[in-house]
């Protein structure tokens, strides 16, 4: 639908501001020019109570904490005259999808007010109500998973402007309003963040023409200036693994059009277009859309492979994130796993400015918990097609707490500190005589297991662990990162009831999952989930040989583990003194590894080692923090969270050099490693207001060791610590630094 309203302002005018929503999506219009450039707006929230969840295949209580309808602020006061139209179109979205594994909120929805504020002091209001007149649009067809369809005949010119005639409309008509409650959007909206030419446009035999632009994103391609004849179709077929919904226009004829979809989006590299004569590279652009988080890192080695992967995460992480949440993959399923964000978000708070985005999906996580039970789903907002387990709702606990370590925010965990603990209480409605965690939990009003509700591991690079082993290991790291919360609010007794749940919990780990024979705790990451959590130190040395002969030797030093078992995989090897081996399987071109993707041509991380399912999943991203806080050694300290207290510990590799820096709360942090043939060069930046624990890397206690070509001895400007463990311990305040060593 089309609605508009009309309305005169006949005083000086001292600001104006439209407080609007429009569910699904909406586009706000002032006197025919569109207000922002916000794309698939507002962000997807649990909108209103919906009565059918009990009937879907994963079913679970439609009891949530919280419902939510987000509103934008707009300033439109130099958008109006003294003769004014406000227009609005509105788009299906989430909120009325009733296609896929989704269940729809209702039908569409608009709601504003217009609040305008003279120089005398007064005041004019234009509400959303039985005065506005509404219209159907060009727009015959949309959906989230179905695409769109643009009729242009049906156009109404100038609908948004004063020149309409708008006698004609039908009356607006009063609905029932969502449950949810109107919050304002703090948190960043989707944009057009890139605009990509053509590669190659190939007109083929047939007609159609080929186009490649050369990687893939998430969004559309934007028509500019093409011709048709009246009552013709141009058709795009979007080429992608998981193709999903149709793009049609149909021309009005006589002149220049253009178009691009409003109200979906489209995964793709290359596309066929048909129904268009004359298309060349300047008529086409590929419009990349994703909910407009900045890039505020830099990461670069010496080893290429490495920068490609990196760079293809960050794109298959860019192209999933829609609505101010992070999608599973941003064509098939489009669904808000919670288990695939708690994996990936350390490394996107290592190379995105994540605070507001991760503000408001941890809000939806919370508002989806179950108020009586504490349980949080596999997905929030809960789309009941989301699979997943344990380690889905343990997100819960793992973002509050990852997100104080790198913003030092310590409302974070104030606003979820409740949720936190009552999912460990849910957690441990699951634990067994042993202190093991084992879920079985059922669908509403069944008894049988389900299987995607109670995953362990997924998507293996051979096979996945023990569920009860992966589930044992995540209730240990709530009650960890629950505990450790509560001793940075101050609540003593929480922090001693949650710190014994996890010590219970970790030697159950240890007693029940340690084959004494064997010298193992089992195959397919294991072994690294028990140094993860923490092994008696009469087994470690066993566990590490074990491990070194299980990766070295069994799987010729590539990784075995599935999607949670990655994201420690590389950094449990660097911290157990098998660094080698972490280098090794990051640096392979065969399966399983991240190269293997990219020597058959990936542009975005997969969802499977083998390459079956989809090709944007960015979960296995949450293994480069190996990247950062190894290689470049840069770390937070929990107790002055934030980068207020940087350590920076590189672990020596083959790479001749690593860069990474980051904006921090403080500024940017940087940390480089240069080794040359006869010394080894290390450069830091450490941000204003910060200060910094050095580790620089020493190969003898005798060493050479210079900052800015002065002994570090007798450098006012650093406080020497001491030598350990091949290292040289310095602390320096803000500042820059180049450290030497012979």
């Amino acid at each position: 639908p089309l609605f508009r309203k009309a309305f005169a302002v006949n005083k000086e005018i001292k600001s104006a501001k439209a407080f609007v929503t429009g569910l699904g999506y909406f586009e706000f219009y002032i006197n025919g020019k569109k207000v922002s450039d916000d794309c698939l707006v507002p962000n997807f929230t649990n909108f209103t109570v919906r009565n059918d969840l009990k009937n879907a295949g994963i079913a679970i209580d439609n009891n949530f904490r919280g419902y939510r309808v987000l509103y934008l602020a707009y300033d439109i006061t130099n958008l109006l005259q003294k003769k004014n139209v406000a227009g609005a179109i509105i788009g299906d979205g989430f909120y009325d999808c009733t296609s896929h594994w989704v269940s729809s909120f209702g039908s569409p929805r608009f709601l504003c007010q217009i609040e305008i504020t003279f120089k005398d002091g007064e005041k004019q209001y234009i509400y959303s109500d039985n005065t506005w007149k509404v219209k159907a649009s060009p727009i015959i067809m949309n959906g989230v998973y179905d695409g769109e369809i643009y009729d242009a005949n049906k156009e109404t010119g100038n609908w948004a402007t004063t020149l309409c005639d708008d006698s004609k409309w039908e009356t607006a008509v009063l609905r029932q309003a969502p449950t949810g409650k109107l919050t304002a959007n703090t948190s960043p909206t989707d944009k057009v963040t890139e605009v990509l030419h053509p590669v190659s446009l190939v007109k083929q035999k047939d007609g159609t023409y080929a186009v490649d632009f050369g990687k893939e994103v998430s969004g559309w391609i934007h028509f500019k200036d093409i011709q048709g004849t009246k009552g013709d179709t141009l058709n795009v077929k979007y080429i992608c693994e998981s193709p999903l919904g149709v793009q049609k226009y149909i021309f009005k004829g006589g002149s220049a059009e253009s178009y691009a979809p409003r109200f979906t989006w489209y995964v793709f590299s290359k596309a066929i277009i048909s129904g268009v004569n004359n298309l060349t590279a300047d008529n086409l652009t590929a419009e990349a859309v994703n909910t407009d988080v900045k890039i505020t890192s830099v990461f670069k080695t010496s080893n290429d492979l490495f920068n490609k992967i990196n760079d293809i995460w960050e794109r298959s992480q860019l192209d999933n994130m829609h609505g101010c949440i992070a999608s599973d993959c941003p064509h098939r399923e489009r669904s808000p796993y919670t288990g695939d964000g708690q994996v990936s978000c350390v490394t996107v708070m290592h190379n995105f400015n994540a605070a507001a985005f991760y503000t408001k999906w941890t809000r939806d996580m919370r508002d989806a918990q179950n108020i009586e039970t504490g349980y949080v789903p596999n997905g929030a907002p809960w789309q009941p097609g989301c699979g997943g387990g344990v380690a889905w709702g343990a997100a819960m606990n793992i973002i509050p707490w990852e997100f104080y370590l790198h913003y030092g925010d310590k409302k974070m965990l104030e606003d979820n500190y409740t949720a936190m603990k009552e999912q460990v209480k849910y957690m441990l409605t699951w634990q067994t005589k042993e202190g093991t965690m084992f879920s079985q939990r059922t669908n509403l009003n069944e008894t049988k297991p389900v299987f995607f509700l109670n995953l362990g591991d997924w998507a293996p690079s051979y096979k996945n662990p023990s569920d009860e082993l992966v589930h044992t290991f995540y209730l240990w790291r709530c009650a960890d990162y629950t505990a450790k919360a509560a001793k940075a609010l101050g609540n003593i007794n929480d922090y001693q009831y949650y710190s014994n749940i996890s010590k219970e919990v970790e030697q159950a780990f240890n007693d029940k999952f340690y084959d004494a024979q064997n010298k193992t705790y089992g195959d397919y990451g294991s072994n690294i989930y028990a140094l993860k959590i923490g092994v008696p130190q009469e087994r470690l040395q066993d566990i590490k040989n074990t491990l070194r002969v299980e990766i070295a030797q069994k799987y010729k030093g590539h990784l075995n583990t599935g999607m949670l078992g990655t994201q420690f995989f590389f950094e449990t090897l660097g911290a157990n003194d098998m660094n080698d081996l972490a280098y090794e399987a990051m640096d392979k071109h065969d399966f399983p590894s991240y190269g293997n993707w990219i020597r058959q041509g990936a542009t975005t991380t997969w969802e499977q080692w083998n390459g079956s399912d989809s090709h944007n999943h960015p979960m296995f991203g949450g293994g480069l923090t190996w990247f950062y806080r190894t290689l470049a050694g840069i770390n937070t300290d929990e107790n002055e969270p934030g980068y207020k207290h940087i350590i920076i510990k590189p672990v020596l590799s083959e790479l001749e050099n690593v860069y990474y820096s980051n904006m921090t709360p403080y500024g940017k942090v940087v940390s480089e490693i240069r080794s040359h043939q006869d010394f080894i060069e290390m450069n830091v930046t450490v941000p204003v207001g910060s200060y910094a624990t050095i580790y620089i890397p020493i190969k003898r206690k005798e060493s050479s060791i210079k900052e800015n070509g002065i002994d570090i001895r007798n450098n006012p400007f650093v406080k020497n610590i001491g030598v350990a463990n091949n290292y040289y311990l310095v602390e320096v305040k803000q500042g820059k630094y180049n450290f030497s060593v012979n």
